[in-house]
């Protein structure tokens, strides 16, 4: 067997995808995306390995490292290898090739993080080349009325309007909290600065797919010494946000055949500032909300601990369950 490496191509993807065939693992149907041509606006290099036989080359592998806009401190990399071409040292010599070019990279950055899941070739590759987890990720669909419905103040319809309020997307309160929550959860890997734009165009604007947001609030009287005490309102505590799928009961095609209501994917925060007992208050009430009915799928990372502990006990009592398999973000050690 004789490897040669070289520079990506335009059409290395097809012949790639003969080799390889479909992706193993959700995260390699991501990252294969992210091969492509080298280039510095964004900073990207890309690698190719090929097999030559008898003077023929044969793509066999590839490798990416590249620059990220959003967690800059470090960069994301993936290696994928042929089933038949594992274990001969491919994948390793790709890896110094990244590191190698990692190391000349415009922003000085050149700590390697990827995306694994646990117990595949990939996971194993990652583990032997010394990468750690900083971060496990879960998708759960959480079944409806998993929770008893939350009564606000003295219980009236007046009373659940003041605290639970449909607010537009393009809020700018709801970003700043948006924002805030998200760089929160995420200090293991710092996501930068999020302007209100920023936050706008990732998660709330028509692009991200956002289709409405659910905002709960603190009684009125929570508004003094909040600085917003004209708008009467009480401070935004939580939010639930969801992305635009078929309505519940409607196949594919919208066609109206009757079938199982699939989940609605909803980003559930709060406002980062609150307590521990007020956090996990505010995530239970807005989950017992909108699943109320229907069920609803969130991504659970393991430093969402107010979100963790509303929904780790509805797993163990069966009430919710793990969509597909875990991923972990590994990353080269601090």
């Amino acid at each position: 067997m004789a490897i040669a490496y070289r520079e990506w191509r335009e059409g290395d993807d097809l012949a790639l995808l003969e080799i390889w065939g479909g992706p193993e693992t959700v995260q390699a149907g991501q990252f294969r995306g992210t091969l492509a041509p080298s280039g510095n606006a964004p900073w990207r290099r890309c690698i190719v390995a090929e097999d030559v036989v008898d003077g023929v080359a044969i793509p066999v592998a590839a490798a990416v490292v590249h620059e990220a806009s959003l967690h800059p401190e470090r960069l994301w990399a993936y290696i994928e290898v042929a089933r038949d071409h594992r274990r001969s040292g491919i994948g390793s010599t790709l890896l110094t090739m990244l590191r190698h070019e990692a190391a000349q990279s415009p922003s000085g950055v050149s700590k390697l993080r990827c995306k694994v899941e646990p117990g595949t070739p990939g996971a194993a590759f990652a583990e032997a080349a010394g990468l750690v987890p900083i971060q496990r990720s879960r998708l759960v669909v959480v079944d409806p009325a998993p929770l008893k419905l939350p009564v606000f103040g003295d219980g009236s319809e007046s009373a659940a309007t003041d605290q639970v309020e449909d607010l537009a997307t393009g809020s700018v309160e709801l970003s700043d909290v948006v924002g805030r929550y998200y760089t929160a959860v995420h200090d293991w890997d710092s996501p930068g600065e999020l302007s209100v734009g920023t936050v706008q165009r990732l998660f709330l604007d028509d692009l991200s797919g956002a289709h409405g947001a659910i905002v709960l609030r603190a009684p009125k009287a929570s508004a003094f010494g909040h600085g917003i005490a004209a708008s009467r309102k009480g401070r935004l505590e939580g939010f639930a946000i969801s992305y635009a799928q078929a309505m519940p009961g409607t196949d594919a095609d919208g066609s109206g055949a009757a079938g199982p209501a699939e989940p609605t994917d909803v980003f559930l925060g709060h406002e980062p500032k609150l307590g521990a007992d007020e956090a996990r208050a505010a995530v239970r009430d807005l989950l017992a909300l909108i699943a109320y009915q229907h069920p609803v799928m969130l991504e659970l990372d393991d430093a969402m601990t107010a979100l963790r502990a509303v929904v780790e006990p509805l797993l163990d009592s069966g009430k919710a369950r793990v969509q597909g398999s875990e991923t972990l973000v590994v990353s080269d050690p601090s």
